[in-house]
């Protein structure tokens, strides 16, 4: 299988779903059209991931509608999707709900919980990294996945196949790292009151791998 990474920003990569790919024998892909303009087409997509990144989907730079194109053709096709923070946005924005400031900025490591049995194996609620202070209403035809105690709508799934997360299930400790290093200030004003350096030494929970697994194994298990 092809899995096509559309990254957006050089800290946040593809962390524990390179891992899966590679585990599973498939062959990925990194795009950064942010950068350089370039994504793949919907043909040579067999799973398409969206990442992060510090834009917002109602940004008017091009490359941003020319990826939104690129998944509505994806999920034309019936193949996968799974988006991570701004990906998650873009995958609402697509199916026709709106991006906004959510009352509070996330950042830092707090609980999600399992709003929905849809998918199986996944924990009742997890330890998570947000980054994030924007978020997104849920599309008709989605179903909720997870919520935090700040922010209603923390994860969609939809047609079986395509999955939002607004929180960082990807990380390793290297993602965190490398996010802590280059976006630390970003940590000002977050309701969750956590300093860089006690996200940074926060261990990534096991569980959050075996979930992203889970995830992933159940948007491409046809």
């Amino acid at each position: 299988m092809r899995v096509n990474i559309l990254q957006h920003t050089p800290e946040e990569g593809p962390g524990a779903i390179r891992i899966w790919a590679h585990a599973r024998g498939h062959q990925v892909y990194v795009y950064h059209p942010a950068q350089h303009g370039k994504l793949p087409s919907a043909a040579e997509t067999d799973l398409l991931v969206v990442l992060g990144g510090p834009i917002s989907p109602n940004d008017d730079a091009p490359w941003i509608a020319a990826e939104r194109y690129l998944m509505r053709e994806v999920m034309a096709a019936h193949k996968p999707i799974f988006g991570a923070c701004f990906g998650a946005q873009q995958i609402a924005k697509l199916l026709g709900a709106t991006v906004s400031p959510a009352p509070v900025k996330e950042v830092g490591w707090a609980p999600v919980t399992r709003q929905a049995n849809v998918i199986p194996g996944l924990p009742a609620q997890l330890k998570v990294l947000h980054w994030h202070q924007d978020m997104f209403a849920l599309p008709d035809g989605a179903t909720r996945l997870f919520a935090s105690e700040q922010i209603q709508n923390q994860g969609l799934v939809v047609n079986d196949n395509v999955v939002g997360l607004q929180f960082h299930l990807e990380v390793t400790e290297d993602n965190v790292h490398a996010m802590v290093v280059n976006d630390g200030d970003y940590v000002a004003d977050s309701v969750l009151h956590q300093t860089a350096q006690s996200i940074e030494t926060t261990p990534v929970p096991d569980e959050n791998r075996a979930a992203m697994f889970q995830i992933l194994d159940y948007i491409t298990r046809s």
